[in-house]
């Protein structure tokens, strides 16, 4: 078939001069139009070609792009993990759903006018924007598979180029654009669009629903619990919660008002229990996986979480450990596999003190016990994540020994994917494992045992993990956001 896109005329919204602003408001304002101008371009003419056919052109729209060029270092308080750029020069990133991100842009571009002082400039960019993601906010509108149209739609409209959307900047390896100008935030706006359609795919519930601090568990028995916490604090009308939604996007704000049942299950049920500003808590049931652990954190990280912290089961590799009790990892031995290519193994992934802290105080809250009798029922250090859930099968002499060597306290399959991923996205991250059996002590998981833990385990555990995202939520971003997940060229962008 004869390629119709070669010589066609490209035919594109109109845009203006890109813009200067000292006004954060004022430059996500114009962010918000130039996003609007394009996608609604793109929507109209998709509408069009779906109706008429091929339009004997080729439509095209761009990402709008935030851009700063400084021409001297900047004097900036050393305490900052974030707000500014790493040396003088241009840097720039493309913008996708400002609607979405506008308090983050708004925050992010502050900092960088005062700590700078220069304007940021607003301006089109020269990446284009996929018709898949331009149409992605608009229900109505279904971009048909390859094939199913009267034409090839990659002849008309910009599909989604997977050699652009990479990770290639937050795994520090990304090359300045072809103007020098290098990258001012993590994600460009591809791989954000990326993430969000994958996002809603996984979880059924939009982005918009997502709160800054994310529970992650590796078992459906947490979601019951986080809805019945869910409902009391909708009840209570000093809690600051105002809504639960649920899978499939159902938002209830009556603390008694029925959850209808999903007709599927996505692959990664998930909850929130939102406040205002996204100051609420997000449970993501990620199920059992370092794969799946890796997933959901890929594409939740570009919503800028304020941290997130798994609270999931694990097997316990001391005799003196008793099920029931926590760990609490100070770090891990990484046999996931997943994150290899990404993040070498040689990485360390450190504890990060204010997520550590939050959750000791969480844990000394839900049992009365502090200080040395703390130890009665938790213990810290590494945790080991491998990526065989019948580890307990294999021969026992290799795996063993490593684990002693390791000083390993505990054992699973996600909690050094989701930290390892954490420390390379810059999320701050932390674990809290409940002791659920001890296989080399022949306390093996078997039904009886399970769920007389489940039922007395459970709320504590989640509660806990509940506690120490209140307790993050009240500390200001600057210190939750460390200076160790930061690299020696940084990205001003959080």
């Amino acid at each position: 078939m004869q390629d119709r896109s070669i010589n066609l005329d490209v035919v594109s919204p109109d845009t203006s001069a890109p813009e200067r602003f000292d006004n954060p408001k004022a430059a996500v304002d114009r962010l918000c139009a130039l996003y609007t101008m394009a996608t609604d371009f793109l929507c109209k003419t998709f509408q069009t070609a779906m109706q008429q056919g091929h339009p004997g052109v080729r439509y095209r729209a761009f990402y709008p792009e935030i851009r700063i060029t400084t021409t001297s270092f900047a004097k900036v308080d050393s305490r900052l993990s974030f707000g500014h750029v790493s040396h003088p020069g241009t840097h720039a990133a493309t913008i996708t759903r400002p609607d979405l991100f506008r308090a983050y842009l708004e925050q992010q571009i502050s900092l960088l006018i005062e700590n700078h002082g220069v304007p940021v400039e607003i301006r089109v960019s020269e990446t284009p924007m996929p018709v898949h993601f331009a149409v992605a906010t608009e229900p109505e509108i279904l971009v048909p598979q390859e094939g199913a149209a009267d034409f090839i739609l990659r002849d008309v409209f910009d599909v989604p180029n997977l050699a652009t959307t990479n990770d290639d900047i937050v795994n520090g390896v990304a090359q300045p654009g072809p103007d020098g100008a290098e990258p001012l935030a993590l994600f460009t706006a591809q791989r954000v669009d990326y993430s969000l359609a994958r996002l809603s795919h996984y979880t059924a519930t939009d982005a918009e629903h997502f709160q800054n601090h994310v529970l992650f568990t590796n078992y459906q028995f947490y979601v019951a619990e986080f809805e019945a916490y869910a409902r009391a604090q909708l009840a209570d009308p000093d809690s600051g919660y105002v809504s639960f939604v649920s899978t499939g996007n159902v938002e209830i704000t009556d603390p008694d008002a029925p959850i209808p049942a999903a007709d599927k299950m996505p692959q990664m049920p998930t909850y929130h229990l939102t406040r205002k500003n996204g100051a609420g808590i997000t449970l993501v049931n990620i199920g059992v996986g370092p794969s799946n652990a890796k997933t959901a954190t890929d594409h939740i990280a570009v919503l800028r979480p304020h941290a997130w912290i798994m609270v999931g089961h694990c097997a316990g590799l001391r005799n003196s450990q008793s099920l029931g009790d926590f760990v609490l990892a100070h770090a891990y031995l990484r046999e996931d596999g997943v994150l290899d290519d990404d993040l070498p193994v040689w990485v360390p992934i450190p504890a990060l003190a204010e997520i550590q802290i939050a959750l000791e105080r969480a844990v000394a809250a839900e049992t009365q016990l502090d200080g040395y009798d703390q130890k009665r029922v938790m213990r810290t250090g590494t945790v080991a994540s491998v990526d065989n859930r019948n580890w307990e099968l294999r021969d026992q002499h290799g795996p063993v020994q490593r684990l002693s060597q390791s000083r390993a306290i505990a054992l699973d399959m996600e909690s050094a994917t989701i930290a390892a991923n954490g420390f390379r996205f810059r999320v701050p991250y932390g674990t809290l494992l409940c002791v659920s059996d001890k296989p080399l002590h022949g306390e093996l998981k078997l039904p009886g045992m399970a769920s007389d833990f489940y039922k007395t385990q459970v709320a504590r555990h989640l509660m806990i993990g509940i506690h120490a995202m209140e307790q993050l939520r009240e500390m200001p971003l600057e210190r939750i956001h460390s200076r160790k997940l930061r690299s020696f060229e940084e990205t001003a962008f959080l």
